[in-house]
């Protein structure tokens, strides 16, 4: 079993690259449609450029995972199965999938592929891994961002099946692969459209109350003229509650378990993954180049490991707002 493997985003070709030269052990990628859940004009991959990226990746030893991690639905069925079928011919490592029907067929159809379990489906015990492991031959699954550490290792030391953790970027306030807000405010779900917070539902808006940001109409947030504004997402925006005003749900504030490393590689964490397919290669760079020293230096000395302020620095310039939280790893009181 693979242990502290760094799995990195690639929403195009380019940040492709960035991670696979910045020292990835794998990239996870999608096409341009909405079998993958960053379905947003401008990110993944057409069959060329996903035949250049794996061409590029392996050819340096480096894994590509696609991700066919949406919900389809009847009436476009056809497209998730040409998608897994895609995968298979052009050789990518693995697919990462949340649909137990298109598990079913891929393990069908094509059965020496290689299936991850998807973060979005949502499985937080091992029970669940296990049975996901018994009907369709899951190799590794992506526990949602809601364990304890304490729980996680619960997951590990009982499934055989190699586990995988987010260890960098953008948290999602609700349970992974169960959002209704966005579909709320935009009328597209998360989970089979592909995008929390479509691009054709954004507005900006200068107003003489400062800038606002709108979801089909429904107001976000509004910033001051010394204030960055943010991306709209409808769990991290600020509201009224009871006459004040403020992040209702979830302030703007990015996953960082850099220092958890040593206990991680202890319990047996098969890889650790980086949030981001929307973010530019230099981010892909930034953050890959950080978690590579890192990894290398636990693997090295697990004992000695210290998170070096350098690193945490680095960190912190690509964080949302600057900030950085353990998120629901750390519990003292669980």
């Amino acid at each position: 079993m693979p242990l502290l493997e760094l799995i990195c985003p690639a929403g195009s070709l380019p940040a492709l690259k960035a991670a696979v030269d910045h020292g990835a052990d794998g990239v996870y990628l999608g096409l341009k449609d909405n079998t993958n859940a960053r379905n947003f004009a401008g990110l993944n991959f057409d069959e060329k450029s996903l035949k250049e990226g794996i061409r590029y990746a392996q050819g340096r030893g480096r894994k590509v995972l696609m991700a066919l991690n949406t919900y389809p639905q009847p009436a476009t069925l056809p497209r998730w199965h040409k998608a897994v079928d895609t995968a298979a011919e052009l050789g990518v490592n693995a697919i990462i999938l949340a649909d137990p029907g298109l598990m079913g067929y891929a393990l069908k159809t094509h059965p020496d592929l290689r299936l991850h379990l998807s973060v979005q489906g949502s499985a937080t015990s091992y029970e669940a891994v296990n049975f996901y492991r018994e009907r369709f031959g899951i190799q590794r699954a992506v526990l949602p961002r809601v364990l304890s550490l304490a729980q996680v290792e619960n997951v590990v030391d009982n499934t055989d099946v190699e586990i995988e953790l987010f260890g960098f970027g953008g948290l999602c306030v609700m349970v992974e692969g169960r959002c209704l807000l966005s579909s709320y405010a935009c009328g597209d779900s998360p989970n089979t459209f592909g995008a929390c917070s479509p691009g054709h539902a954004v507005r900006w808006e200068q107003t003489a109350k400062g800038m606002e940001t709108r979801l089909n109409g429904v107001l976000i947030d509004r910033y001051a003229d010394h204030e960055k504004a943010g991306y709209p997402t409808l769990c991290k925006g600020r509201f009224e509650v009871q006459g004040e005003t403020y992040y209702a749900l979830e302030e703007p504030t990015s996953l960082n378990s850099l220092e958890m490393l040593p206990e991680m590689a202890r319990m047996g964490i098969a890889a650790v993954k980086i949030e981001g397919r929307q973010r530019s290669p230099a981010y892909v760079a930034q953050v890959t180049r950080v978690w590579r020293a890192a990894i290398d230096s636990v693997k090295r000395a697990p004992e000695q490991f210290k998170a070096l302020p350098a690193w945490m620095a680095e960190l912190a310039k690509v964080s949302e707002g600057s900030m950085n939280t353990l998120g629901a790893y750390y519990r003292p009181w669980k």
